[in-house]
């Protein structure tokens, strides 16, 4: 069974209102599109294909350059995003003019799903670098999640990882020691790292120290402290943005302290009587389902 193809123009146009001046954002990265079968992987994480193969519908890509942005704070949503590849930085301007870095949008994940509920947008997406997004006008998409109950199946997934990932940087900024915020943070995108197929002992922080400390609600120069301690605990090495996980064991342990580490790099004398025995493997990294728990020996 065929359905009819998801048009360019309606993309077009969505885009057109996208900034106050009229002007897209992005450009298409070329005729025929990408499959409904690519895009409910990306949704649903799994590499199992949930659409009938006779479905021939092309989905319009678009393709976004490094430092250009995809939506603008405030305008009208009329499309929904699914990153294909690349990754976002998300800010939103607060009241006082400080502009507020949001978590990351990275491949698979959902961009202005606001739009679902006829709200402006609700932050500024900045690609990183060079990246892929699937563009998905409203009503072209409501009419084909009714023929298409895969896709239905795949869009709510994707809402439903959006916000386990809003708890989860939550109980991030749960943590009052700043070294435990920033290891919580590495071992978030260790985790997503591995969700993605990809290393979760090498990072690659597409964030600056700046970046991250807006986001984890710290200090610039808090922010370079922490990874200084962390460092000299021998949890990471810190090459500039390039991050390695020496010890993924013991990042885990700082990163369910609530004091933190010492001047010396050590925990507490009261964390570290009941952080000592650990037992078992030294495990690999979680993924985002679990993320920095590791479950303590009694």
């Amino acid at each position: 069974m065929n359905a009819s193809m998801l048009t360019d123009s309606s993309a077009q146009r969505a885009l057109s209102n996208a900034r106050p001046d009229g002007l897209p954002v992005a450009t298409f990265a070329g005729s025929g599109g990408g499959s409904l079968q690519e895009l409910v992987r990306l949704l649903t994480a799994s590499s199992a294909s949930r659409v009938d193969p006779s479905w021939t519908v092309h989905i319009p890509i678009l393709r976004v350059r490094a430092e250009s942005a995809l939506l603008h704070e405030g305008t009208p949503g009329q499309s929904l995003y699914v990153v294909r590849s690349g990754s976002f930085k998300c800010v939103r301007t607060m009241e006082d003019g400080y502009e507020k870095v949001l978590p990351l949008a990275q491949v698979g994940d959902l961009l202005g799903f606001e739009a679902l509920h006829a709200s402006p947008r609700q932050a500024t997406a900045l690609a990183l670098e060079d990246a892929t997004v699937y563009a998905l006008p409203l009503g072209e998409l409501r009419d084909l999640q009714q023929r298409c109950p895969a896709l239905d199946e795949a869009v709510r997934h994707g809402l439903s990882r959006q916000l386990t990932r809003s708890a989860q940087i939550a109980e991030m900024m749960s943590a009052v020691a700043s070294d435990v915020r920033l290891a919580r943070f590495v071992l978030w995108l260790s985790a997503r790292m591995t969700d993605m197929g990809q290393s979760g002992h090498r990072i690659r922080l597409r964030l600056s120290r700046r970046d991250i400390a807006s986001l984890l609600g710290l200090a610039h120069e808090t922010v370079s402290r922490s990874f200084t301690l962390l460092s000299q605990s021998r949890c990471l090495r810190v090459d500039n943005r390039e991050i390695e996980i020496l010890d993924m064991a013991a990042l885990r342990l700082r990163a369910r302290t609530t004091r933190g580490l010492s001047l010396h790099g050590d925990l507490p004398p009261r964390t570290a009587a009941v952080a000592q025995p650990l037992t078992g493997p030294v495990p690999e990294p979680l993924s985002s389902a679990a993320w920095w728990r590791w479950p303590l020996a009694s």
